[in-house]
């Protein structure tokens, strides 16, 4: 298996179809994205006040938000380098970074935008993959431009609904 997806949930009960559908969208997209060699990342599903938590300790942000990224590595959008990459010798992976992503906030969101919940969970799953793997959006320039391209391109291959 050359990606492993390690997914944990900090609530009672993960939500049916979310570990599935979270490590369908993370290996399509570093598929999508030539991803070529053994990795992992880490994925944690958590509810508001969770992230609340998370983005406040580690980004200095008092609010929740749907989902967050914490790449391992300074990777160039769109050129993945193996040699850029943190190597785990432990396990004989790649470490890409950690992801954390909000229930509430999936439903809140796929609601408001008229998606399902496993469409809203697998889109964030891809934008937080592109994060991992140097894509941003910090400005409405050509960066954003190339990742929802590049976002776009990935949820059409995926199909879902």
């Amino acid at each position: 298996m050359r990606y492993r997806i390690i997914v944990s949930c900090e609530l009672d009960e993960t939500p049916k179809g979310f570990e599935k559908a979270i490590k369908r969208a993370m290996k399509t997209a570093l598929k999508a994205e030539n991803v070529g060699v053994k990795c992992e990342v880490n994925v944690l599903i958590t509810d508001n006040e969770g992230i609340h938590r998370i983005n406040k300790e580690f980004r200095d942000v008092d609010r929740p938000t749907d989902v967050l990224s914490f790449p391992q590595a300074d990777l160039v959008a769109g050129a993945f380098d193996p040699e850029m990459a943190e190597f785990d010798y432990d396990t004989g992976r790649f470490n890409l970074g950690d992801m954390a992503v909000s229930v509430d906030k999936i439903r809140e969101q796929a609601e408001e935008y008229g998606n399902t919940v496993l469409y809203e969970l697998s889109y964030l799953t891809v934008h937080s993959c592109l994060h991992l793997l140097g894509y941003d959006h910090l400005d409405e320039g050509a960066q954003k431009k190339q990742m929802r391209s590049r976002e776009k391109e990935i949820m059409k291959l995926l199909r879902v609904r």
